[in-house]
């Protein structure tokens, strides 16, 4: 399937790039989440002819990004569970509880934009991570897993 990318799509392409995708991406997941559109004469058209919204769009959301990073660059964020004498957790520490102490911190960031290289924490400590605010933006901080009081 030949689609037109809206916008830039990681190991694919960058925008306006017209790619060969397999039928079940392009239909099941890039053509539904607005990423692409297929590849035929009237979209390439109209395409075309709103190639600079298009750009302006994808300028504003990567300029957020670095704004959102600057603001988590080296961040320190602590998250207390309850844990065992031994340090373990009573359950593990997700990208979600990740998102939602960093949205406490003070910058919006959502599930799928952390990532956790080993998996979830299960025990108390110091782990470094990212935040993928864009493809082009990836900030380091830490996060300091504490025993509840």
């Amino acid at each position: 399937m030949q689609i037109i990318l809206l916008e830039k799509v990681a190991n694919l392409g960058q925008l306006g790039d017209v790619v060969k995708v397999k039928d079940g991406y392009g239909r099941n997941f890039l053509i539904p989440q607005g990423k692409a559109k297929r590849a035929t004469e009237a979209n390439l058209k109209e395409f075309d002819a709103r190639r600079a919204e298009l750009e302006a769009k994808q300028a504003e959301i990567l300029a957020d990004a670095k704004v959102r990073a600057e603001k988590l660059n080296e961040a320190v964020v602590t998250i207390a569970q309850k844990a065992g004498v031994d340090g373990r957790l009573f359950g593990s520490v997700t990208n979600a509880d990740v998102a939602e102490a960093v949205t406490a911190f003070g910058v919006p960031v959502k599930r799928f934009e952390v990532r956790l290289p080993n998996g979830p924490f299960k025990a108390i400590g110091e782990y470094d991570i990212e935040i993928a605010l864009h493809h082009d933006v990836v900030t380091p901080i830490k996060i300091v897993v504490v025993a509840e009081a």
